[in-house]
C-alpha cells in the first residue's frame, strides 16, 4: 500500500512541466470585427484558445497600453498586435518596455507591430525578439507564402507545412549573424513582389540584390536571448483576420506564445477548437 504522501509524489511528477499558471498579456489599438488588422478580435480569440487549452494560462486583454503598471506583474509573456512605425503602442513607453525586456518577459510580436522606427525602438526591438521590421530595408507585399517544411522547434510540433495568403513582410532587420534567431517560417517570395517602385515599405536595393540572389525569406522567427534572459517571437503574418481559421497557423502561434513564456510545449501543440471566420 503506498501512503498518502507517495500518491502526492507520484502525482506531482506526473503533472506535465507545462501545466503551470503562466500569465500572457495582449496589447492591442483597433480593428474589433474588422476583416483586416482586426488587433483586438485576433487577440481575442488566441486568448480565449489559451485559456481553454487546459495548459494553465492566465490571461488579460488590453486596448492600448496599460495605465496601470501593474498590468504587468507577473507577465511571462506580453502579445503585442497593434499599428506600427511611429503609431506603435512602445513608442510612448520605450522605458518600460526595455525593463520588461531587462526582466526576462517573453514578448510576440505580430504583423504591423513587428515595426518601429529605427533607432532606440528599433534596437529595442532586436533585444527582445532578434529582429523587426525596418524601413528602406524590408517590405510589405501581400503574397502566397508556400511553407513546403517547417524545422524542428518546439513551436512547430503539431503544426503541417501549409499554404497562406497574407501581406507577408520580409526582407527583416535581424540579429548581426541571426545571433540567437531561429527562422521558423521561411519561404521564397514570388518576383512580382519586387515590381514596386522604391519607397521605405515598398521596394529598395538592399530587398532586390536578395532576391536576385534567390535568398529565402524568414517571415515568422524565434529568438532566445542571450544569457537564458527570456525569449522572443515574430511574424509578418496576420493581416487577414479570416486566416486564424487555418489551423495550423493558429497553432504555430498559439506554440508561440506559450514558448515564449517558458512553457513546455505539447507534443502535438497547443490545442485549440476549430475557428468558423467568415
Amino acid at each position: 500500500m503506498r501512503t498518502f504522501l507517495q500518491l502526492l509524489i507520484i502525482a506531482a511528477l506526473a503533472t506535465p512541466a507545462f501545466a503551470q499558471n503562466k500569465k500572457v498579456v495582449f496589447l492591442a489599438d483597433r480593428g474589433k470585427n474588422s476583416k483586416t488588422h482586426a488587433h483586438e478580435s485576433g487577440n481575442e480569440l488566441l486568448a480565449n484558445a489559451l485559456e481553454k487549452s487546459e495548459l494553465g494560462f492566465e490571461t488579460s486583454l488590453h486596448k492600448g497600453w496599460p495605465a496601470d503598471p501593474k498590468a504587468f506583474d507577473r507577465a511571462d509573456c506580453v502579445v503585442i498586435f497593434c499599428n506600427g512605425g511611429k503609431g506603435h503602442l512602445v513608442m510612448n513607453h520605450l522605458d518600460q518596455f526595455e525593463k520588461l525586456i531587462d526582466a526576462g518577459v517573453g514578448f510576440v510580436f505580430m504583423h504591423y507591430a513587428v515595426e518601429v522606427p529605427k533607432g532606440r525602438a528599433g534596437e529595442l526591438m532586436l533585444k527582445a525578439m532578434g529582429g523587426y521590421f525596418e524601413t528602406h530595408w524590408s517590405v510589405n507585399p501581400h503574397w502566397t507564402a508556400v511553407f513546403k517544411s517547417l524545422p524542428k522547434h518546439p513551436i512547430t510540433r503539431g503544426v503541417k507545412p501549409f499554404v497562406q495568403d497574407d501581406e507577408w513582410y520580409y526582407h527583416m532587420r535581424f540579429q548581426p549573424e541571426m545571433k540567437g534567431v531561429s527562422p521558423i517560417l521561411s519561404a521564397h517570395p514570388p518576383k512580382s513582389t519586387m515590381d514596386r517602385k522604391d519607397g521605405p515599405h515598398s521596394n529598395n536595393p538592399h530587398v532586390r540584390k536578395s532576391m536576385a540572389a534567390g535568398e529565402i525569406q524568414h517571415i515568422g522567427w524565434a529568438y532566445e536571448r542571450p544569457n537564458g534572459k527570456g525569449r522572443g517571437f515574430g511574424t509578418t503574418g496576420a493581416h487577414y483576420h479570416h486566416t486564424w481559421g487555418e489551423d495550423n497557423w493558429r497553432t504555430l502561434m498559439l506554440n508561440a506564445i506559450a514558448w515564449t513564456a517558458g512553457v513546455e510545449v505539447p507534443k502535438k501543440g497547443v490545442p485549440s477548437l476549430p475557428v468558423l471566420i467568415k
